[in-house]
């Protein structure tokens, strides 16, 4: 079979320099003369001869792999063994990407223009070769190695070019452009031509591309043609066109883009773009020319979509998450509980250093699974309980192997020989296998349960159910917004759905209540009680729970005293002036009560303020928007140590889950107050300015799925590996007290933990490598079981092979998990440097090793990765790693502490968001329409899209909506009578108006965290909020474009390649 890779075109063999805020490597030097790889010695970068500037992004010799990486930050020091660090801070950094370095060129006609190669390399205008503006079609693939699509460019000038003053040229060089008229210069120089000029046409071309559309780029110049730097006439396609001396045209390079929409005056900049220039027409550049994600998930829903996935092979690469498809467990684990970033593991330590591609696993123990798929298979092997390996103790799974017809197996993992337990043996068929084999699940499935024994419960006694408690902060602000009446009132019904066991007739949940603003109050709600008891703690610094009995209840016996309470507590409250509130001693309240009950649960803490009443746990306003942009920033995301650690330990060690709904007006420190739910299990829900109106249903939908969804306690998770190699580093909502056991107070059916995976021996391609999870929990009916997931994966020694086997989203996960720690200890501008080169790492791997030669002009990538790029380019555009004033701290601080426990289906989402097109819809048809590319392009002035990514969810409509649209969804004769904010879609009884509903609320059920609605209207001002979610565009807080950061990285690759 032959490996197919991507060839991407022309656009991005040119490197683009100043463009999108990335120093080029032209112009002025790097600020550092010294640059190392991350982890190595700092090299001296000697000073390149005179006129010679390259960019000094990689000091490896020509040739040879990148020197290895070092070690991975980790706060509880979570390595086994040492291993390579891969965010040490680089000794000296050269321009920041992403930011421009030295300030943009403002006015061009007093400045000297920027080198004639930079001109020229800026827009070097090229011919495709066989690229018709059809569909495109494969060739048959060659026989090299690499199938290569048809986009083949013409080699382009080095990188390394020789970078002269304008008007010096290099001896025997003339400067590009200075040619007769009609003719071209030879050999590589083909492309050199001033900006915003066409080629002469062959005949056949079938199309000729500008370099990338960069919004931001050139300004009409006017004045003197630059000395020396071509102004020459220049053929068109047809004859002379445009007025004599048509001078050349520099952009502000590196300007950031000043507003969101698209800059005039660049030809083709964006649909609509006026096209201010004289000189020849311009035939834009086609963007659908490099890959695209919603093209990769399309395919693959049509190849893969809708079969059913059997689990019976070693390392076979499950389809795209968004792939809609059902699983058979034949051996291995469901990708719904564990996908990895690549199924066939480089042989050696050696090669996977060499091509760089983390190895990890994203494990979501409790994921939901769909009804037409068979529920895990609980195995109850009585007082013995499960069987296990003596030496390494992983449990009994299909990769245990029998042998001594029967009476011994031999253990996948560490190969040790066990006896089979008297009750345990059977007899072996002519295949060596079981006679009882599809009888047993834990010997035929990837995935089942194990019933636990005392040995694995708490002192060893059987747990009690777990409890929930909800506490509500009722200060001033609070009662007044009527956010404490809304909870009281939702509180009713949602306790009605308490999760319980299937066919159990209610919940074994314990419920209790807790109000508070500078003091405490516990209620008594006892079932014998006519009316609910108030109980008051005003001690905050030693804090204790008042009863035992009446505390926790089971909502069903007192469900009279707790409908009481709740209809009493707003009024109980109403004249309120207290408006400090405490913080930690809640928490602390929580885990009291819970191990007096002797149980485990989850706290449900509804908070509004930063809290300053004198308590522990007080916290002042640390926000300090003068450490953006500077090594400090660090400190914004670190949550205070102390008092909130230690609150940590006791949560998981009493296996006390926090869930923390924020409802914030200004800066209340979530680093800190987010720290016990991301080390719990828990999760943080934030309302900025809530507003009872138009924020109540998105919260209330959030609590309402919070409280009802599946979710195991006191839990406790180790990864076992085959010989050769062993998790050393977690990621996720867990705590860490040793280097291998993962904590979790709670899990529930979203949150998910990334392992990386290192070498310590070499893997063999025969038996491959076997991963088995398992996780001791409680169930919600207070049961000790065990959960086991294993997965078998391919080892190989062809790289070719690990690059097949890659999966891009699980990759991304990967990175941001382990991007978002690193800015907890290093400049975010490093960690940005650290993820760009490790993109071109990645890929010019695959290009020297696994491609089949072609001009180094060619962006070739691996056909798994090909996307790999956006989302990577997408990931350095998020919040907490663009440095921004703009952004809130608390803001960014959230979104870190999210993506640390997201799956990989919520981090594709949230790093690419689904545009979908609503106004040609099929309305007869029950198929979502196909999402297009997350790009300003895409959008259509006349039309109406819904872009959601799992956190916000947006209704755009065009400033041209035709007026049917308008009424038949909002009963309004055109948009100008739309009002501001609104964030709900009125019921009205026509066929659009319902589709619309029903596709907006199947995808508030499917997400995990609800989203408020908001419809915006282009060219209004919150459409500035909407425009930062087209992740293939300029980011509106810096950041790169896609196409940008395409050319940026290629140049890297090629820096790397030569």
């Amino acid at each position: 079979m032959s490996q197919q890779g991507y060839v991407a075109a022309p656009p991005y063999s040119q490197a683009q320099p100043g463009m999108g805020g990335y120093q080029a490597g032209f112009g002025p030097g790097p600020t550092q003369p010294l640059y190392g790889h991350y982890g190595g010695q700092p090299q001296a970068f000697s000073a390149p001869p005179t006129g010679m500037m390259k960019s000094p992004v990689s000091t490896s010799a020509p040739g040879m792999p990148p020197p290895p990486a070092s070690s991975h930050y980790s706060p509880n020091a979570q390595q086994n063994g040492a291993h390579p660090q891969r965010y040490p801070a680089p000794p000296g950094v050269s321009a920041a990407y992403g930011q421009p370095s030295q300030p943009p060129y403002h006015s061009m006609a007093s400045q000297a223009p920027p080198p004639a190669q930079q001109m020229t390399n800026q827009m070097s205008a090229m011919n495709l070769g066989n690229y018709g503006p059809g569909p495109m079609q494969s060739p048959p693939p060659p026989t090299s190695p690499v199938a290569q699509q048809p986009l083949q460019t013409p080699p382009l000038p080095a990188m390394g070019q020789p970078q002269m003053p304008p008007g010096q040229m290099p001896p025997g060089q003339m400067p590009p452009g200075q040619m007769p008229p009609g003719q071209m210069p030879p050999g590589p120089q083909s492309h050199h031509m001033p900006p915003q000029m066409s080629p002469p046409q062959s005949p056949q071309a079938s199309m000729s591309m500008a370099g990338p559309s960069m919004a931001g780029m050139g300004r009409p110049f006017t004045g003197p043609p630059p000395p020396g730097a071509g102004g020459f006439q220049h053929p068109g396609p047809a004859g002379p066109a445009g007025p004599a001396g048509y001078p050349q045209q520099p952009g502000q390079f590196g300007g950031q883009l000043a507003g969101p929409g698209p800059q005039p005056g660049f030809p083709g900049a964006f649909p609509g773009g006026a096209a201010q220039m004289a000189g020849p027409p311009q035939k834009k550049l086609d963007p659908d020319s490099i890959p695209s994600i919603t093209q990769v998930i399309e395919d693959d829903q049509a190849k893969r979509g809708g079969q059913v996935y059997t689990t019976n092979l070693r390392g076979q690469v499950p389809p795209l998450v968004t792939t809609d498809f059902s699983v058979q467990d034949q051996g291995n684990a469901s990708p719904r509980f564990m996908r990895c970033t690549t199924y066939s593991l480089p042989c050696t330590a050696d090669l996977a250093k060499q091509c760089q591609v983390p190895l990890a696993s994203i494990i979501k123990p409790f994921a939901s699974v769909p009804e037409n798929e068979t529920p895990l298979y609980v195995v109850n092997h009585g007082e013995t309980g499960p069987i296990r390996c003596n030496r390494c103790k992983a449990y009994m799974c299909p990769y245990m192997q029998f042998i001594d017809g029967g009476r011994r197996y031999q253990c996948g993992f560490c190969s040790c020989v066990n006896e089979v337990p008297v009750f345990y043996f059977q007899h072996l068929d002519h295949m060596g296998r079981r006679v009882d084999f599809y009888e047993r699940p834990e010997l035929s499935l990837g995935s089942y349960e194990f019933s636990a024994t005392l040995d694995y419960c708490k002192n060893n006694k059987p747990p009690n159910p777990p409890a929930y408690i909800f506490m509500i902060d009722v200060s001033y602000g609070n009662i007044k917004s009527g956010l404490v009446k809304l909870i009281c009132e939702e509180l009713k019904a949602v306790l009605e759905n308490l999760p319980r066991e299937e066919g159990a007739e209610s919940s074994a949940v314990k419920v209790g209540f807790v109000t508070y603003n500078k003091i405490l109050h516990f209620y008594n709600v006892k079932s014998a009680l006519a009316q609910p008891q108030m109980m008051v703690v005003s001690d905050t610094a030693e804090m204790f729970v008042p009863l035992l009995d009446g505390f926790l209840v089971n909502y069903h016996e007192s469900r009279a005293v707790i409908y009481n309470l709740l209809d009493q507590i707003p009024d109980m409250f109403a004249d309120t002036n207290e408006s400090e509130t405490v913080f930690a001693p809640v928490i602390q309240a929580g885990v009291e009560a819970l191990k007096a009950a002797e149980c485990s649960g989850k706290l449900f803490i509804f908070h509004s303020t930063i809290p300053t009443a004198e308590a522990p746990g007080k916290l002042k306003n640390r926000d300090d928007k003068k450490l953006v942009n500077t090594d400090k920033e660090k400190t914004l995301f670190q949550p205070l140590k102390g008092v909130y650690e230690q609150l940590s330990k006791d949560c998981v060690a009493q296996g006390c889950c926090v869930d923390l709904f924020l409802f914030p007006s200004q800066y209340l420190d979530l680093a800190t107050m987010a720290d016990v739910p991301s080390h719990t299990g828990g999760s943080v829900f934030k309302y900025n300015n809530f507003q009872v109106e138009t924020d109540g249903d998105h919260f209330l939908r959030d609590l309402r799925k919070d409280v009802e969804k599946s979710i195991g306690f006191d839990a406790i998770m180790r990864v076992r590996t085959s010989t050769g190699f062993r998790a050393t580093d977690f990621f996720g909502a867990v705590h860490m007290n040793n280097t291998t056991d993962v904590e979790m107070a709670a899990v529930d059916c979203d949150k998910a933990m990334t392992v990386e995976f290192k070498h310590d021996d070499t893997l063999s391609e025969e038996t491959g490598a076997f991963i088995q999870c398992a996780l001791l929990y409680t169930t919600i009916s207070g049961q000790r079981r065990l959960r086991i997931h294993n997965l078998s994966l391919n080892c190989s020694s062809q790289l070719s092979e690990l690059y097949k086997s890659c999966e891009t989203d699980s990759l991304v996960n990967f990175f941001a998990k382990s991007a978002y720690r690193a800015i907890l200890n290093q400049p975010l501008k490093n960690v940005r440097e650290i993820l760009v080169n490790q993109t071109a790492h990645m890929l010019a791997c695959y290009r020297k090793n696994c491609a089949s030669p072609s001009a180094a002009s060619q962006l070739i990538l691996p056909d798994a990765m090909k996307v790999f790029p956006v989302y990577m380019n997408s990931l350095m555009k998020t919040a907490p790693l663009v440095g921004s004033t703009e952004l809130s701290t608390d803001d960014r601080a959230h979104q870190r502490v999210s993506v640390m426990g997201m799956g990989v289906e919520d981090t594709q989402l949230l790093l690419y968001p689904r545009l979908i097109p609503l106004h040609n819809m099929d309305l007869s048809s029950e198929a979502l329409p196909a999402p297009v590319r997350c790009s300003e392009e895409r959008l259509a002035d006349t039309g109406m899209f819904l872009l959601e990514n799992g956190q916000s969810i947006f209704l755009w409509l065009g400033q041209a909506s035709p007026p049917e649209l308008i009424q038949s969804m909002f009963n309004l004769p055109s948009l100008a009578h739309l009002p501001a904010h609104m964030c709900s879609l009125p019921e009205l009884d026509n066929p659009q108006s319902k589709k619309v509903r029903s596709l907006i609320s199947a995808l508030l059920e499917k997400r995990p965290n609800s989203m408020k609605l908001q419809i915006v209207r282009q060219k209004d001002k919150p459409e500035v909020v909407f425009r930062q979610f087209l992740v293939e565009d300029k980011g509106l807080h810096g950041g790169a474009s896609y196409m940008d950061f395409l050319c940026y990285v290629h140049r890297e690759i090629r820096q790397l390649l030569t």
